[in-house]
Order: C-alpha cells, then sequence, then structure tokens
C-alpha cells in the first residue's frame, strides 16, 4: 500500500507518530484471529494482526495498513515489521498445543537485517509461517530465496497471501513454493454463488497438492461461503463468521464448531443430493435480495414458488417468479435428480430444484449447474 502525496504537516505528523511507537512499542498491540479446521471445527491457527494506539491509551485513527506504509516511505517499514514479528515470537510459546502462528511480513523487506536477523537469531521457528503479503515488487528474488531456505531449515513455514488476485499472486506461488496458499478475499466473498470463483478454486487446490500446499480461505463471512469451501475439501479458513482478532488464544465458539462438522459431514454425501444443498432465503414479503434464490413458503414451511434472479447484468436488476416443479429429499441420489430434472417441461427444466425434510419443510435449493458438475466429477473420477 502506497500512501498518497503529503504536506510537510502531514510527513511531520507521522514522524511524530512512527517516533512514539518505537520509543514505546507498547503502542503497538497483537490481536490474533482464529484459523479454523473446516472439516473437522477445531482451530488450527491464528493470525497475528497489529493494532496501534496513541500515547494516551486511545485506538489510532489511521489503519494498520497505513502506519506500514508510512514506515515504509521513509525506511523504517523493516523496523516496524520486526517489532510485531519479536513480540509474536515472545508469546508464541503460550499457543495451544497442536496450533500454528502466522504473522505478515513484506517480502521486498525481509531481507532487511532487522528482519532476518532476529529470525535467524532463533533456534526453532516453528510453529511459526510467516505470510508474505506482497505491497512493492522484488527485483532480484535470489536473497529473498537463500533467505527462505535458512528460515525453514530452524521450523518456519511460508504462506503467500492474495492467491488469485492476479499474476503476482501466481509468480510468488511458483517462486517461494509455500505451505500455506491464502485465497484472495475477492475470490471468497460470494463464491457460494459464483461457479467461476469455485472452478478457480478448484485449480488453485488442484496446484497446491501437487506442491504439498494448503489452501486457506480468508474472509470467510457466510455460512453458503463456508459450505463452498467445505464442498472443495478447502481444508482451512479464516473470517468473521468463525472468529474475530481478539486477545489470545480465543477459541471456536461451541455452536459455530458443531455446525462445521455437521456441514462437514454433509459435504462429504458426495452421491446425495444434500451435498449441493444452498441455505434458501425464506420470503415474508414476497421480496428476495439481488442475486438469491427465495423460496416462497406456506404457512406449514412447505414451499410453494421460488423467486429466481435474472441473468447477471440484467437491467433492472430484479427476480422473475416460477412454481415449485420439482421437490426432493435430502438422501435422494444424484442421478435419480437428474432423471427427473430431464422429464421437467421445457420451461422449467433448469429452474432450482428444493430440498425438503421428511415433513415437506423447505431445507434449500439446488441449482442445476451444481447437479450437473457434481456428477461430471463423479464420472470423471
Amino acid at each position: 500500500m502506497s500512501l498518497p502525496p503529503r504536506t510537510d504537516a502531514a510527513s511531520a505528523d507521522w514522524d511524530a507518530r512512527l517516533a512514539s511507537v518505537f520509543a514505546d512499542p507498547s503502542l503497538l498491540h497483537l490481536v490474533f484471529q482464529p484459523i479454523v479446521d473446516l472439516q473437522r471445527g477445531t482451530v488450527a491457527g491464528y493470525e497475528t494482526l497489529a493494532r496501534f494506539h496513541t500515547p494516551d491509551g486511545r485506538p489510532s485513527d489511521a489503519t494498520p495498513d497505513r502506519w506500514f506504509a508510512a514506515a515504509d516511505a521513509v525506511g523504517r517499514g523493516a523496523e516496524l515489521e520486526a517489532v510485531v514479528v519479536r513480540e509474536a515470537l515472545a508469546v508464541m510459546p503460550t499457543l495451544p498445543p497442536d496450533c500454528f502462528l502466522t504473522v505478515n511480513v513484506s517480502p521486498h523487506l525481509l531481507t532487511e537485517p532487522a528482519l532476518s536477523d532476529l529470525l535467524l537469531a532463533a533456534d526453532c521457528l516453528a510453529p511459526l509461517v510467516l505470510e508474505l503479503t506482497e505491497h512493492q515488487a522484488v527485483a532480484d528474488l535470489r536473497p529473498l530465496i537463500d533467505l527462505r531456505d535458512r528460515l525453514r531449515a530452524r521450523g518456519a513455514l511460508l504462506a503467500v497471501d492474495d492467491a488469485g488476485s492476479g499474476y503476482s499472486g501466481l509468480r510468488q506461488i511458483t517462486e517461494f513454493r509455500p505451505q500455506l496458499i491464502k485465497l484472495d478475499r475477492a475470490l471468497v466473498a460470494g463464491a457460494d454463488g459464483d461457479e467461476v470463483k469455485l472452478a478457480l478454486v478448484e485449480m488453485l487446490g488442484e496446484f497446491g497438492g501437487r506442491i504439498d500446499a494448503w489452501l486457506l480461505a480468508e474472509g470467510i463471512e457466510t455460512w453458503g461461503e463456508l459450505l463452498a469451501f467445505q464442498r472443495l475439501q478447502v481444508p482451512l479458513g479464516q473470517g468473521w463468521l468463525l472468529g474475530r482478532p481478539g486477545p489470545p488464544w480465543a477459541g471456536l465458539d461451541p455452536a459455530v464448531a458443531e455446525r462445521l462438522r455437521r456441514q462437514a459431514a454433509q459435504a462429504r454425501l458426495v452421491e446425495y443430493v444434500a451435498a449441493l444443498v444452498e441455505p434458501i432465503v425464506v420470503l415474508q414479503d414476497g421480496r428476495a435480495p439481488d442475486g438469491a434464490i427465495g423460496v416462497e413458503v406456506d404457512g406449514y414451511g412447505h414451499p410453494v414458488s421460488l423467486l429466481i434472479p435474472y441473468r447477471r447484468g440484467a437491467d433492472p436488476p430484479g427476480h422473475r417468479r416460477a412454481p415449485v416443479s420439482l421437490r426432493v429429499h435430502s438422501s435422494t441420489g444424484l442421478r435419480e435428480i437428474a432423471r427427473r430434472v430431464a422429464a421437467r417441461p421445457e420451461e422449467t427444466r433448469f429452474d432450482p430444484v428444493v430440498c425438503v425434510d421428511a415433513r415437506g419443510n423447505a431445507l434449500g435449493v439446488v441449482r442445476i449447474e451444481r447437479l450437473l458438475l457434481q456428477l461430471a466429477a463423479a464420472d470423471a473420477g
């Protein structure tokens, strides 16, 4: 992140802010966000995040990104990142068993003595994960790759941030061969309703498997997004849905953990429609959010009609109303549903299928494209 041009007064203000933190590192507080095993419903690790305060104890009015960009602009970026790394190393021995700790470092600063000497002074860096966050291009990668090997020899692992955001992210993966690949938040947001995003995640997962790297979906905020990544067997996830940054070492909410395990078990039922069901938007006023499939139910919870979004880019956006032409139980096999879909009238053949429980209550919907993709994958396997 780069700072916009500043007046002399603004530059002096940042000089004063940075000087206060270097004089009193306690003005930089660390918080930790859980990283969750999406299949087992347990905390697998934590990401270290920096929060800045003023000398009188109030939270800074500037985001952490601006602090690090300001320090980098005056040639003290490595020094500020070293403050975070030093504090992270200090708390690492208190980590819960079988957990790792990630900390952000800039590749263009990692070889600076302030950072590299600090890390190389440690006899053992496990279970530290250095998360490479690229904000500036690195002209010569050879010193960085040499340092990577020395850090790995001390037990450190590497993560690459913002995978899927462009060429630079892919270049980092091929050059550094990380153990963790963090999916870009833009790729995670709304992925449950975007087959192109899901296809890209699947491709990155296959590539990660070839280089022995795990995917981590960052910024998960909805249960629909989470279920989509569970279906793709993405092992790790992070986001406000799973836990917000806070003091060390927050556990996973028991209700969230139980739902995670239940969804993971559902996602493994690849032969059945339950693996493809998306949460429904139950309509109270006959209207559904843009882009979402709505299901109208009667007084008993039985589905009576669908609101299906118009094609993306339609002007104005909206929905068309359609009758529920196919209801299936969650234990119905995919091939049986495909046969029933093909037998529907042409005008409703590609409408979503409504999944119901034993009482006929609506549980969710299945998009026909998901059904076809799952059948194709099963045949390919």
